[in-house]
């Protein structure tokens, strides 16, 4: 079953969402050539740990760090670590943070100083895939008219969309039901249908070549199978009896 959420839950559930954005605000002004992605999750858990809430991912099935930090044709789950970023690197930045048993996750993807051309329209494509599947992200709809508007959008420009991972509900644990995968699963009908109150991560992650992806021996970081560049967006959306509301796009968010 999803879960739907009550008036006192989303009370709460705003809160982490409010801490998660000002995180991902936070480690987006660290970002610049030469900071390790290491300084970039010690940014990240410091701010969560200041609002009162605690990091998401942090111990998630043993995941060891606060933040993914995933650079170039790294998709997502990216382990922070000494590798500094670069001049003309792009680096995707997921994060949770739990708040009171609520928790909030977002991401987007940054360029490293000046970046090519071709990284800025995919970062951009990023960002306007999640925008055209919201607009579907309305009571009495179906999960699947997000994915559908997703791919379009993704394969109009060019893209692909990464099949192996997806979107999902988002409460009290990190992955809820329903899934919300970024394209139309072929004999799957049209998904759940929505109802206000659900939470939803929409999170488009977008490949400038095929939607193959691999995961390296790390056993967490996932990369583009062909070593194309990789661009990931995502907010905490809640499904409301009108307009979807962005729980985790606080001001000054990307």
């Amino acid at each position: 079953m999803i879960p739907v959420k009550t008036p006192k839950e989303l009370e709460i559930m705003r809160q982490a969402c409010r801490v998660t954005g000002l995180t991902l605000i936070a480690v987006r002004a660290a970002v610049e050539p030469g900071v390790t992605t290491a300084h970039l999750d010690a940014v990240a858990r410091r701010v969560i740990r200041e609002h009162g809430a605690r990091p998401t991912f942090l111990g998630y099935r043993g995941y060891p760090a606060a933040i993914n930090a995933s650079v170039n044709d790294e998709v997502i789950h990216g382990i922070p670590g000494k590798r500094r970023l670069a001049e003309g690197d792009i680096v995707s930045i997921d994060v949770g943070a739990t708040y009171r048993g609520f928790i909030g996750d977002a991401a987007a993807t940054f360029a490293v100083g000046a970046v090519s051309p071709e990284a800025e329209r995919l970062i951009a494509a990023a960002r306007e895939c999640f925008y055209q599947g919201i607009a579907h992200a309305r009571q009495d709809r179906h999960v699947y008219a997000i994915s559908g508007a997703v791919q379009a959008c993704a394969e109009s420009s060019g893209y692909s969309v990464v099949r192996d991972f997806t979107g999902h509900g988002v409460g009290r644990v990190l992955h809820e039901e329903p899934e919300v995968p970024n394209f139309i699963p072929p004999g799957r009908g049209r998904g759940a249908r929505l109802r206000a109150g659900m939470c939803l991560a929409v999170e488009p992650m977008i490949n400038a070549g095929g939607f193959e992806v691999k995961v390296l021996s790390d056993g967490w970081t996932v990369c583009t199978a062909d070593r194309a560049l990789s661009a990931h967006y995502e907010h905490t959306v809640l499904i409301t009896e009108d307009e979807p509301e962005l729980l985790t796009l606080v001001e000054g968010s990307v």
